[in-house]
């Protein structure tokens, strides 16, 4: 494989995406810092298929990102793979609104060839390729220039090992008829609304002890001003305001800015300063969260009971077998929350009853909520085992 050198002009990075356009695949890692910001710092993109690889500084003065953006947006005739590539999709996200497209995870692949929940990349390399992947740049701080030989190598390295791996896993893939597994999930990871981050949404993720409309609308205005202050300011929302306190806030609002001196998690100047003001607009234009907008209490788990949750461990025992058998990671085959429906009595919108996951899991899962399958130990091992119910388990 051809290893270029740091490819800091337009004209070479033109030169080698017209290559690229030509391949079946394309390995894609990204290098970046955000630590100190809310949007993630570009620091280098690396790219390879089986003929060639290079790392390209998109810091460089002048240089054109168009011909790679297109390569890994517009073309898709091209499969673009990454490892656990979900911040590198939020970085393309974030340059052009869309996300890479077709795409391959080979974590997510890796799922489904029972290499466990979420295997790191060293751990990949290691079990596909025999390498001890050199960690010694991890944590070196991309930003500043130049970079040196050490760094551009070890980021070179992420792309040509993903691009002799990727060939191995697809055959792989292919002789246990997996392949088609993994189309749902690839879809699920490239839509853009993934990486979206609606400034009127986001107080969702903002836990609060309380479901009174009031303190809601004031915690939804709240979150949506702390997002917009963190995008102008490009800072992480925790140096705005931490969760803790904007919660505090929503539930006991200050009547006046000079209260927020008394804030905990705020200092003594949030009492004059514009950023406590503009806080205190926002609280004063708050109105109650409405009704269409209310959270969902979980019906699932009060649902239960005490002998549906022992139904939902049983549940998770049979997915802990099943995965076993067919090596497979458990959480690829079913969520936790599908397993608590189920056992609750839900028969429909769930994953585990649909397509491939309800072949090689939900089937099973079905039969032991419905009586048609059992437990059994033989030679010291759990089996599954058919009742007297003879009728195949429906489900809509």
């Amino acid at each position: 494989m051809h290893i270029h050198g740091l490819i800091e002009d337009s004209a070479a990075l033109a030169n080698l995406c017209s290559r690229l356009s030509n391949s079946d695949f394309v390995t894609v890692d990204t290098e970046f810092m955000r630590e100190n910001s809310y949007w993630p710092d570009l620091c280098l993109i690396q790219i390879a298929n089986e003929q060639e690889a290079a790392a390209i500084d998109p810091k460089a003065p002048g240089i054109d990102m168009t011909p790679l953006l297109d390569l890994l947006t517009e073309n898709e005739e091209v499969l673009k793979v990454f490892h656990a590539g979900g911040q590198d999709l939020e970085i393309v996200y974030n340059l052009t609104g869309k996300t890479p497209h077709p795409m391959f995870d080979t974590q997510i692949a890796a799922m489904a060839l029972g290499q466990g929940e979420q295997i790191g990349y060293s751990n990949l390399v290691d079990a596909w390729l025999g390498i001890q992947v050199d960690k010694g740049a991890r944590f070196t701080d991309w930003g500043r220039r130049p970079l040196d030989e050490r760094q551009i190598s070890y980021a070179i390295a992420d792309v040509t090992h993903l691009a002799r791996i990727f060939p191995k896993m697809l055959n792989k893939l292919r002789k246990t008829g997996r392949g088609m597994w993994l189309n749902e999930e690839m879809e699920r990871i490239a839509n853009p609304s993934n990486y979206f981050n609606d400034p009127d949404l986001v107080w969702r993720r903002v836990r609060i002890a309380s479901r009174k409309a009031d303190v809601l609308g004031r915690l939804k205005a709240l979150a949506r001003w702390r997002e917009l202050e963190a995008q102008n300011k490009n800072l992480p929302r925790g140096r705005i305001v931490k969760d803790e306190t904007l919660a505090d806030l929503a539930l006991h609002p200050p009547k006046k800015q000079g209260d927020l001196s008394r804030v905990r998690g705020l200092s003594g100047a949030w009492a004059s300063n514009d950023i406590g003001g503009r806080m205190l607009d926002a609280l004063a234009d708050a109105t109650p969260l409405p009704a269409e907008e209310m959270p969902s209490r979980d019906e699932r788990k009060p649902a239960l009971g005490k002998e549906g949750a022992l139904v939902a461990d049983l549940l998770k025992l049979l997915l802990k077998i099943r995965a076993r058998e067919i090596s497979v990671a458990a959480r690829l085959l079913a969520r936790s929350d599908d397993l608590e429906a189920l056992a609750a009595g839900k028969r429909h919108d769930l994953a585990i009853l649909e397509g491939w996951r309800f072949e090689e899991f939900g089937r099973d899962a079905l039969a032991l909520v419905e009586g048609q399958l059992g437990f059994t130990v033989r030679h010291g091992k759990l089996k599954m085992t058919r009742t007297e119910h003879e009728d195949e388990p429906q489900h809509a």
